[in-house]
C-alpha cells in the first residue's frame, strides 16, 4: 500500500542476542499507519497502542526506520552495543572527571555546587513571575531555568547566560556533541579557577586530584560540557511536561505542597508518561533478525512508557506508582550522565514556584496540547501566578 510501512517475509532469529527482535507480523496483519501520517503528531498514542499490540517490530517506509514499541524491546535495544547513535559526534574527554567522582567527598561537593546554582536560579526566575497577572511558564521559566542554573553552578558570568542558553538549546546533547567554540569559551575560566578557586563547580573540578594528580583541562571542560548538555532543550521540554502534568492534577500538586519529598516521584511519573524525547534513533552495526546492517531503528519511548505489559493502567497519572519507568534519559552505554541534574532542576524549580506562587494555577481558557513527533511537550503553559 503506497505511503504505508512495507512488509517482509517472516523470520526466525538464529541465536539469542542482547536484543532479540519480536516476531515479524504476517502479511494478513495488514500494515499500521506511519508515524508521518496526518494526526499522529497531534496524538501519537492510538498508533502506539496499535504498534505495541500488533506490530511490535515493523518497517515504517515513509519514516525510514524500523519501529520498536514495547517496553522490554526498547529497553533491550537501547542497551545493545550493536545499535549505536546514528551520529554521536565527538565525545568529550571527561572520563577522568567521572573517575574522580568515585570519591564520595568529591561527589558531595559536585552535588552541593549544582544544587546551590539550581536553587538560586529557580528562586530568582520564580520571584520575577510573582507580580504578573499572567505568565507563560514555558517561555518565562522552563526555557531559561536549566541553562541559567548551569551557568550559576559552574560559576560562569551572569552576562553570558543568553550565549550559553543558545548553545544549550541548539548545540549540545547528552551524548557529547558540542559546538566547536564551547571548549575555547570554557578554557579561560578553567585557567582562572586553577589560580583563584571559589566554591562553584568549575573550582571543585579544578581542585580535584584523583590518583594525586589534578584533572587535565579537557576532562574539566568535558564534564562542564555534560552539565551544559543536561541543561539543553530536552530538559526544558521535560520540565514543561512535568509542570503541565501537575497543573492538570491539582490534587497531586497539593500533596507536593504539603510533602515536597514527593516531587521526585512526580518527576519520574512525568518522564514515564510524557517523555520529552518520544523517539530515539539507533543505527544497526550488523544484521539483527530482519533489520539489515546500517538500518535506522526508532525506539519509541513514548510507546514504551505506556506499555500495559510493564505498567498497570499505563495512561493514568499516578505519583505513587510503584512500577516506575526509567528510559527517558537513555539506557546502557547511552544513559545520560546529566539525568541527575535534570531531576535536581525539576525538583528545585517546582519548590521555587510553589514558594513564590502558592496559588499557581492554569490561566482560564483553552489548554495548549503537547506538540512534536520526535520531541514532544507543551509549547506554551499560560498560568495565573496569583
Amino acid at each position: 500500500m503506497p505511503g504505508r510501512p512495507s512488509q517482509a517475509p517472516p523470520f526466525t532469529p538464529s541465536a539469542p542476542s542482547p536484543y532479540t527482535p519480536p516476531p515479524w507480523p504476517s502479511p494478513e496483519a495488514g500494515a499500521p499507519a506511519s508515524l508521518l501520517d496526518p494526526g499522529t503528531e497531534r496524538d501519537p498514542h492510538p498508533l502506539y497502542r496499535t504498534l505495541r499490540g500488533r506490530f511490535p517490530l515493523v518497517y515504517d517506509e515513509p519514516f525510514g526506520a524500523w519501529l520498536i514499541s514495547r517496553y522490554a524491546d526498547v529497553r533491550a535495544a537501547l542497551a545493545d552495543p550493536r545499535l549505536v547513535a546514528p551520529s554521536p559526534g565527538p565525545v568529550p574527554a571527561h572520563g577522568g572527571a567521572y573517575r574522580a567522582l568515585a570519591s564520595s567527598a568529591l561527589r558531595d561537593q559536585v552535588t552541593a555546587a549544582l544544587r546551590a546554582g539550581v536553587e538560586r536560579t529557580a528562586h530568582v526566575l520564580a520571584s520575577r513571575l510573582a507580580s504578573r497577572p499572567e505568565a507563560d511558564l514555558v517561555a518565562d521559566f522552563c526555557q531559561w531555568l536549566p541553562a541559567a542554573a548551569a551557568v550559576a553552578a559552574l560559576g560562569l558570568p551572569y552576562e553570558d547566560t543568553a550565549r550559553v542558553h543558545a548553545w544549550c538549546r541548539t548545540g549540545l546533547d547528552h551524548l557529547g556533541g558540542r559546538r566547536p567554540g564551547l571548549d575555547a569559551y570554557l578554557l579561560p575560566h578553567v585557567v582562572r579557577r586553577r589560580a583563584h578557586p571559589g566554591d562553584d563547580l568549575l573550582s571543585v573540578l579544578c581542585a580535584a586530584r584523583p590518583d594525586g594528580h589534578p584533572l587535565p583541562d579537557e576532562a574539566v571542560t568535558g564534564f562542564a560540557g555534560t552539565v551544559l548538555g543536561a541543561a539543553g532543550e530536552t530538559t526544558a521540554r521535560a520540565l514543561a511536561s512535568f509542570l503541565s502534568g501537575l497543573l492538570d492534577h491539582p490534587r497531586a500538586l497539593g500533596l507536593i505542597r504539603d510533602r515536597p519529598e514527593l516531587a521526585g516521584a512526580a518527576w519520574e511519573e512525568s518522564l514515564r508518561r510524557d517523555p520529552p524525547l518520544q523517539i530515539v534513533a539507533r543505527r544497526a552495526l550488523e544484521p539483527i533478525g530482519p533489520i539489515p546492517e546500517g538500518a535506522t531503528v526508532a525506539c519509541l519511548l513514548g510507546a514504551a512508557g505506556r506499555d500495559p505489559a510493564r505498567f498497570a493502567d499505563p495512561d493514568r497519572y499516578d505519583i505513587f506508582r510503584a512500577d516506575r519507568g526509567d528510559l527517558a534519559y537513555g539506557s546502557g552505554q547511552y544513559y545520560c550522565p546529566g539525568a541527575p541534574l535534570a531531576r535536581l532542576t525539576a525538583e528545585a524549580g517546582l519548590r521555587a514556584l510553589l514558594t513564590a506562587l502558592p496559588d499557581l494555577r492554569r490561566a482560564p481558557g483553552s489548554r495548549p496540547r503537547p506538540e512534536g513527533l520526535v520531541s514532544r511537550s507543551p509549547r506554551t503553559l499560560p498560568v495565573c501566578p496569583s
